[in-house]
This record gives C-alpha cells, sequence and structure tokens, in this order.
C-alpha cells in the first residue's frame, strides 16, 4: 500500500503521531499544509515567510502532538493556532528587528537649492515615538495592528469595541500622524 492510499480517523492519526509514526506526519502534512499555508499567507502576506512559518509550525506541531488534547478540540483548530500564532510571532520579531526610523532623502530640485545648502537633507523620525504621542484611543488600536500583528477583528474582540470603530480609530489616528508629519517636515 502506497503513502497515498493510507486513510486515517482522527483519533486513529492522533495516536500515530503520539507514537511518533513518519508515515502519520507525512498523511498529516500531505493533508493539512495547504491550509495552514493559506491562513499563514495571510498574516504574514510574503511567500516566502509563510513558507518559512509553515515549516517551523509543523516541527512544532511534531514536537508538541503529546500535549494535543482531543477534548479540547479537533486536531486542525489546534494546529490552526499553533501556525497562526507563529504568523504572529515571526510579523512581532520582524516589528522589532526592523528599523523604526524613517528616512526621508530630498535631494535638490534647483540650482538655488543646491547654493542654500539643500543639496540633500535627510529627516529622520521614529514612528513608534510619534504614535506614543496620540491619544490611547487611536494609539492603543494602532499598536495592535501595526506594531503587534492583530488583524482589525482580533483587535475590536481585545478592545471589547464593534469593528467599525477600531477601523475609525485607527484612519484617524493615522490622519493625525500624517498630519504631524507633514507639519514636522515643513519646519524642517
Amino acid at each position: 500500500m502506497s503513502r497515498n492510499d493510507v486513510r486515517y480517523q482522527e483519533a486513529e492519526l492522533v495516536t500515530r503521531l503520539k507514537a511518533n509514526s513518519q508515515v502519520a506526519f507525512e498523511y498529516l502534512y500531505d493533508h493539512y499544509s495547504a491550509a495552514l499555508y493559506g491562513v499563514i499567507l495571510k498574516i504574514v502576506k510574503d511567500e516566502e515567510g509563510a513558507s518559512d512559518v509553515l515549516q517551523e509550525s509543523f516541527l512544532k506541531i511534531w514536537r508538541n502532538i503529546g500535549s494535543y488534547v482531543p477534548e479540547k478540540g479537533t486536531l486542525f483548530t489546534w494546529m490552526l493556532n499553533i501556525a497562526r500564532n507563529r504568523a504572529i510571532d515571526m510579523l512581532r520579531t520582524d516589528a522589532r528587528t526592523e528599523k523604526k526610523v524613517i528616512r526621508l532623502d530630498v535631494v535638490a530640485d534647483s540650482e538655488q537649492d543646491q547654493a542654500d545648502g539643500w543639496s540633500h537633507f535627510i529627516y529622520t523620525m521614529d514612528v513608534k515615538e510619534w504614535v506614543m504621542r496620540l491619544s490611547p484611543d487611536h494609539r492603543i488600536p494602532i499598536e495592535l495592528v501595526y506594531f503587534q500583528g492583530y488583524t482589525h477583528e482580533e483587535a475590536a474582540d481585545r478592545l471589547a469595541i464593534p469593528l467599525g470603530t477600531v477601523k475609525s480609530r485607527i484612519r484617524k489616528g493615522l490622519q493625525k500622524l500624517r498630519l504631524a508629519f507633514t507639519i514636522q517636515g515643513s519646519a524642517a
């Protein structure tokens, strides 16, 4: 019987996975990787990153299958939570390692600008610092969505406010940031 002919009921699959069956794990990957990849890609929004997260997720699933408890939910739900959490962790890690500084290079448009010493002006600002200046109503939803990797829906659930309110507060907060950047840029 070939690998493609193998069929498992969930309980049997879990039993075989907990017994470290390579065939069961291959079956698991073959039957669930595409669905998990789709969810991860929606979060990560990068195919290479999503592939990395999928690989890390399956390693974690393999290593932690002993902690899976069927009474708490289906195997797929358990794996989905692992994959989703790994994707969010990746976003958070990337956000921490990524520079939080925006550099605006302004190159002179005319000879007069060059004569006035404006041939190359570099303006930097710390985006997180500017977000911290916003009121909590605007700052917290922006931090959840843009810095911590939450979806708008997850932010609404976490804040216990309607989805439309979250979107509105984020939009108004971003408008305030845009205005602050414009004023700051013209003052320099």
